[in-house]
């Protein structure tokens, strides 16, 4: 396809689909660990600290361990992956408060959207109508997300929920640039991501400045004890660099729409671990919600192959 200038020009061959949509599942999985973890961790007065020590922490690392690919980045890969970040940085501002501003219900139902809008952005763009096996797909998922959702109770929209629904937006943006970007379709994956989690550190940091702010980082970090930093921990190594890197290398292999529908059975996710962790209970509703949102992202991936090519 000539708007994925990454993606060989066969496709993803079916029987190796598996090896791309493996990894993407495990984003799903982890980001939609991460509400619970985040709400455990995060207060509306420490959304901008949190952020800045989640990726202050891990960025060293991957500049040290990506030093040379770093060096090796022409000017437009360093501008395109300045972009990402700040669009990065963007998404997870708005996430984060919203998380702490909404339910976690609310959140997982409002973020899954972006699975809808990202078919529909690539369609605008390609000046294609998408296919409506696909369309009708990413609806089960929809209805799924929504049964799902149910048993712990939809409230009526609020600020949150409009941050959300503007998160869900910001993501969408950023599958497409990712796609799209030719500055960045040969960037060593590494090194993108380095530059692009430095932008975000770059905008949290800044932002972390303003007197509106909240606690500095420095007295967030203070203040946090064995359970607050294996939280970080896991925000920061699972949620954020090997999720980021493995949607960069999947974009490489499979349409921008077919990586959305992954993504988007995050709320199943956030739901098991609501389960497993938190103590929630799905009633029938909500197991019927998990099994079309599962239904549906099978359907969905067999209906966006074509777009690989």
């Amino acid at each position: 396809m000539s708007t994925l200038a990454a993606v060989p020009a066969p496709g993803l061959a079916p029987r190796r689909a598996w090896l791309t949509d493996l990894p993407v599942l495990l984003v799903a999985l982890v980001w939609g660990a991460s509400y619970l973890v985040a709400k455990g961790v995060t207060t509306p007065h420490t959304v901008i600290a949190v952020l800045v020590l989640r990726f202050a922490l891990i960025l060293p690392v991957l500049v040290v361990a990506g030093a040379r690919r770093l060096r090796a980045l022409r000017p437009d890969q360093l501008r395109g992956g300045a972009l990402l970040g700040l669009v990065l940085g963007v998404i997870f501002l708005l996430e984060t408060y919203g998380v702490v501003h909404t339910s976690a219900t609310n959140a997982g139902l409002i973020i899954s959207l972006a699975m809808i809008f990202t078919p529909l952005a690539e369609a605008v763009l390609r000046r294609v109508r998408p296919p409506a096996a696909f369309l009708a797909a990413a609806g089960v998922s929809v209805t799924g997300v929504v049964l799902l959702t149910q048993g712990a109770g939809f409230t009526t929209p609020s600020a949150g929920d409009l941050l959300i629904l503007g998160a869900a937006v910001a993501r969408t943006l950023n599958v497409l640039l990712t796609a799209r970007m030719r500055s960045v379709q040969d960037a060593d994956p590494l090194a993108l991501t380095a530059v692009q989690l430095g932008g975000a550190v770059l905008v949290f940091a800044l932002l972390a400045t303003l007197p509106a702010a909240g606690a500095t980082p420095w007295a967030a970090a203070a203040g946090f004890g064995a359970r607050e930093w294996a939280a970080l921990a896991f925000l920061t190594v699972f949620c954020t660099l090997f999720a980021f890197f493995v949607q960069m290398w999947a974009l490489r292999r499979a349409s921008p729409s077919r990586v959305s529908l992954l993504l988007g059975t995050e709320p199943l996710w956030a739901a098991a671990a609501g389960i497993a962790i938190g103590g929630e209970h799905l009633g029938a509703a909500g197991l019927a919600g998990a099994a079309l949102v599962l239904a549906g992202t099978a359907w969905g991936c067999r209906a966006a192959a074509p777009a690989t090519a």
